[in-house]
């Protein structure tokens, strides 16, 4: 019995945790800045544990049953939280009520727990071996689904089947105690058939989860899901309507298959024409395999290298036949090599040097992304350049977040680079910034690559001038330490959503 008691103790912690990574890790993906989402909730959900222990000294009568209420009630809000938080965002205004609103009970009830079970275990076990083993015991949990959460649960089940499986841990402990504990129960019988009915209750979501999650995410796009998968790093999202292919990752739209040609041929053409040689080539980012596309044009490209961090991304680019007719089949080239790795890590541990470097990150909407636009990361980056080599990055609009736009470019500066703004209109997108950056001289290339849908040689010098409204303006350049970027970005996008 006494490790029965203790492995529930383990379960509790667990599931706890669970429940607080799942709510900070999907107000990250549909707020954005994972560092204050995951800051604020971590704290919300402590205060909240605060108020539950306090709670817990006016629980003096029925501590056992109380004690199994709470976990089925646990089981029950935070197992479906998830479903809501998704339902909350799709279709109310009040997604960051509901947000803390949930973090708020289900940290109080999660509060409640062990000092419940330390009283009722105390009159087992000596005082010193209660407060031991349940902080052992309460800890060992914690550091199991913090492992558990990003390696297995979200990539195997996703966010709302993962809370759901929890809280079906949750109220199992729940019923377990109710035998465990017979002896003291006056109102067991009533205690197992609330604990089974909340039992069916989660069955029937992890039954339906997918689809309900499906029904949610359709409220949030404007057109059908065709495909939703979580991945240790994102989640991603297609959706189609008549030839239109739609790629969002974290909520955030990647590209409209209509003309993401203009895009990435912008961001490849200009540079990579342009370049002395390109025999060996680098992305870093660019999963989807659209950059590569344009890159294997060019037969004197002999290698193509592409470093992305999420290998669900480039797995899923290299399989889905709507996908890979996109990309022309560009990831399972026989001249390209796919890397999963984290872009900065890779290039502090690899020497080889490269022709033409292509960044291609997702806008710097958190610091996780913006450390990709540091100072730091293009001295990296310089040191992987041949002679007479270029970068192109792909740098979020000029028009939108002018900037952050001209951030980078003082970023890249800053890093011993001369650099070449120029922007592109994609329709899905607007006005579009890039920098091409080098250690030389650059000129506009004065021959381009056969099958192009929209850059023309003639057209190329056009795309480095700037009207009025999109010239530089002051920005301070983006450190490892302060990353200014994020910052200014936020501030711009969140004045266009106003």
């Amino acid at each position: 019995m006494q490790l029965a008691l203790f492995l529930s103790v383990c379960l509790i912690a667990a599931c706890g945790l669970i429940y607080e990574l799942v709510a900070g890790a999907l107000a990250s993906y549909l707020l954005g800045d994972s560092v204050t989402q995951f800051s604020t909730i971590i704290g919300t959900y402590l205060f909240a544990m605060g108020i539950g222990s306090w709670l817990s000294r006016f629980v003096v009568r029925g501590v056992v049953t109380q004690f199994v209420v709470i976990e089925l009630l646990v089981g029950v809000v935070g197992g479906v939280s998830s479903l809501v938080l998704f339902l909350a965002f799709a279709y109310t205004e009040a997604f960051r009520f509901t947000l803390y609103g949930l973090v708020l009970l289900i940290g109080t009830l999660v509060g409640l727990e062990i000092p419940l079970l330390m009283r009722i275990l105390k009159d087992r076990f000596s005082f010193k071996d209660v407060v031991a083993n349940v902080l052992t015991f309460d800890y060992i949990g914690a550091l199991f689904a913090s492992l558990l959460f990003p390696l297995l649960l979200v990539p195997r089940l996703g966010l709302v089947r993962s809370a759901l499986l929890f809280g079906v841990i949750n109220v199992l402990v729940g019923l377990w105690s109710t035998w465990l504990f017979r002896d003291v129960l006056p109102r067991r019988r009533w205690l197992q058939g609330a604990g089974v009915a909340a039992l069916l209750l989660l069955s029937v979501g992890l039954w339906k989860g997918q689809a309900i999650t499906t029904l949610a995410e359709e409220g949030m796009y404007a057109d059908p899901v065709i495909l939703a998968k979580d991945t240790r790093y994102q989640r991603i999202i297609l959706t189609s309507w008549k030839d239109d292919l739609r790629l969002y990752l974290n909520g955030h739209l990647q590209f409209a298959s209509r003309d993401e040609y203009r895009y990435h041929e912008a961001l490849v053409h200009p540079g990579l024409s342009a370049a002395r040689a390109r025999g060996r080539v680098l992305v870093l980012g660019g999963g989807d395999g659209l950059a590569a596309r344009e890159i294997l044009r060019y037969p004197d490209v002999q290698q193509v290298t592409l470093v992305d961090l999420d290998e669900g991304m480039t797995a899923l680019f290299k399989t889905h036949p709507r996908l890979t007719s996109l990309n022309a089949r560009s990831l399972v080239d026989k001249r390209l090599t796919v890397i999963n790795a984290d872009a900065f890590t890779w290039l502090d541990t690899h020497s080889a040097q490269f022709d033409f470097v292509i960044i291609d990150f997702p806008d710097p909407s958190n610091y996780h992304v913006g450390k990709l636009y540091t100072s730091a990361f293009y001295r990296l980056v310089k040191q992987h350049l041949a002679p007479g080599a270029f970068i192109a990055v792909q740098s979020t609009s000029p028009m939108f977040a002018r900037q952050s736009y001209w951030s980078i470019v003082t970023t890249l500066e800053g890093a011993g680079l001369r650099t070449w703004p120029y922007h592109v209109y994609v329709p899905s997108f607007g006005e579009w910034g890039f920098v091409i950056a080098g250690l030389d001289g650059y000129a506009p290339p004065t021959t381009l690559p056969a099958g192009l849908r929209y850059l023309t040689v003639a057209g190329v010098p056009a795309l480095f001038d700037f009207p009025a409204d999109m010239q530089r303006v002051a920005a301070e350049p983006n450190r490892l330490n302060d990353q200014v970027l994020v910052r200014y970005y936020e501030h711009e996008y969140d004045a266009i959503n106003r």
